[in-house]
């Protein structure tokens, strides 16, 4: 699988580090203390067939972070944005 970053262009995915789902945002209640929208936000997730965006890195080359839409059922890359 290659990405293809805006700075660089096409790279292998050796140079790149997939960080987490794009559409999940994390839970502004400081997270001190267990709550509801912290356990939904750390364990329970989908686990859907499809397209989804994902934010990856790509630290062995322009340190840029990118949003990665990719159909997780085949792996193909469908765009590659900057945030």
């Amino acid at each position: 699988m290659r990405l293809n970053c805006p700075h660089c262009g096409p790279r292998g995915l050796d140079e790149f580090i997939y960080t987490r789902d794009a559409a999940l945002s994390r839970p502004r209640d400081g997270g001190a203390a267990p709550t509801q929208n912290w356990i939904d936000y750390v364990y329970m997730r989908e686990n859907a067939a499809g397209p989804r965006r994902e934010y990856w890195y790509h630290s062995a080359g322009c340190h840029a972070w990118l949003i990665v839409t990719r159909n997780v059922s085949s792996h193909e890359i469908l765009s590659v944005d900057l945030p």
